[in-house]
């Protein structure tokens, strides 16, 4: 009878034991992890022979950056794509980028949606967690016309590019043209036409105008996509109605985007008009055409048509500005995003005006969402400072490329002003890093690095009235 009473004991002792010692992960460290592990994988893959074009297996560290990059839809290499890799390595790149850029919760969904599977509640909380939804409703479909309309999209930019390609390149034409529109879409700036990205295709307007509404399309966001739809379905008369029917979140990511684009183009025509490395024998169409380029992939996409490192000083800290911004929230892009911008921006205003709620297309703007647009804010610039000041001590070079390399890292950009193929060890190290804190979102790191779960204080503690600015 002791006996029995010490073995249950011990049964009891064990499972509790096991229960105590249980690890819990949070849907946003879920998420975090699922992208390490495409990572390694994949780094793992393109490690292998058989993903090098010559049949030499290329250093690890290579490999690691590489898949980091396409996981992370960056598009910073430290090797020339179209000559490092073969067919079946620029495949497993391919594949990593339609996962980072769609993100790897929604490719498993999309799976198991397929397989007549049922997303349980915890699927759709992860779903909710990687869109930053407000909402649990819908996921399913929310899921499928995600899904259904990248695949759209990215389908009409290939059959386009193909346009151009095919005769330029023959039959690898078309896997040039697939590999440019899912990259392109992803946003991250990753091609295997040339060494110099896009820069042969300067003047090719179809390539320009593929490729930029590729950038534009893919950095709105789909709840802007679905917004949008819904409000040329419902409208009644006056098409300049559509817009006033379109939601908050819509307005502020449409308006900044506009803003941006137009502010970009006409800072680099401007600055670059008489840059005899850039544009001074430029038509006044192709000036046009290439600072409109330029302006459109610093919104996180990395294609180039003009040599980075030939842009004049004030391009580039235009250039740095609108990468760190980015592009729209929900959507393939990086950076800290529009909307983020645009609730601070208008937030400062409203202070210095003494308003106590911050409006916006005669709406008010949560409180909420003005802590965390400065909080995103905050995380991205930290880690842009601590990437700047850590390879800056491990690279001797101008800081002014350093800064450039590290705003595009963290922003998930992709342009570099050829200093990525130059790093030593610890500078791909650092690179690495900071692409991946840049793809998973400052806000989400905070997030995942708190395990404890929030609890609602009864007791405060008292206010004390301090002295800002």
């Amino acid at each position: 009878m002791e006996r029995k009473i010490k073995k249950d004991s011990q049964k009891d002792l064990y499972k509790n034991s096991g229960k105590r010692f249980r690890i819990r992960l949070s849907t946003t460290q879920k998420i975090m992890l699922s992208f390490l592990l495409a990572i390694l994988v994949g780094s793992v893959l393109l490690s292998l022979p058989v993903s090098s074009a010559d049949g030499r297996a290329v250093p690890y560290i290579d490999a690691l950056f590489m898949a980091t990059t396409s996981v992370c839809v960056t598009g910073l290499v430290t090797m020339p794509t179209v000559s490092t890799w073969s067919i079946f390595g620029q495949i497993v790149i391919l594949i990593l980028i339609q996962m980072g850029g769609l993100g790897i919760i929604t490719i498993l969904a999309g799976v198991m949606i397929g397989l007549h599977k049922k997303i349980g509640i915890g699927e759709r909380i992860l779903i909710q967690d990687a869109f930053n939804l407000n909402t649990l409703s819908g996921m399913v479909t929310f899921i499928k016309k995600v899904l259904i309309g990248t695949f759209i999209v990215e389908g009409i930019g290939a059959i386009l590019y193909m346009i151009v390609f095919v005769p330029d390149f023959g039959p690898r034409g078309i896997w040039i043209s697939i590999f440019n529109s899912v990259s392109c879409f992803c946003n991250a700036g990753i091609d295997i036409i040339a060494e110099n990205s896009l820069c042969d295709y300067v003047k090719n307007p179809l390539v320009n105008i593929v490729t930029c509404l590729l950038i534009f399309v893919s950095g709105i966001g789909y709840i802007v996509w679905w917004d949008m739809l819904n409000c040329l379905k419902n409208r009644k008369s006056k098409k300049l109605k559509c817009f006033r029917g379109l939601t908050l979140h819509s307005k502020i990511a449409l308006w900044v985007t506009f803003i941006l684009i137009f502010t970009g183009a006409v800072a680099t025509f401007v600055f670059e008009y008489n840059n005899p490395l850039t544009m001074k024998d430029f038509s006044l169409f192709e000036k046009i055409q290439a600072s409109v380029f330029q302006s459109v992939t610093t919104r996180t996409a990395g294609f180039a048509t003009l040599p980075q490192e030939n842009l004049t000083n004030a391009t580039s800290v235009v250039a740095m500005l609108l990468m760190f911004i980015g592009g729209s929230p929900v959507g393939t892009a990086g950076g800290v995003k529009t909307v983020t911008i645009a609730v601070l921006v208008v937030s400062a205003f409203c202070t210095i005006k003494g308003k106590e709620d911050v409006s916006l297309f005669n709406r008010t703007i949560s409180k909420q969402a003005v802590s965390k647009a400065v909080a995103v804010v905050c995380m991205s610039f930290i880690i842009m400072f601590f990437s700047t000041v850590f390879l800056a001590a491990v690279t001797e070079t101008d800081i002014l490329n350093i800064m450039y390399e590290t705003v595009s890292a963290t922003a998930t950009v992709g342009l570099s002003k050829n200093l990525t193929s130059s790093l030593n060890l610890w500078g791909k190290i650092i690179i690495i890093i900071t692409m991946y804190l840049g793809r998973v979102g400052p806000i989400s790191l905070v997030i995942a690095l708190n395990t404890r779960r929030l609890k609602n204080n009864i007791i405060k503690n008292p206010t004390e009235i301090i002295s800002i600015g």
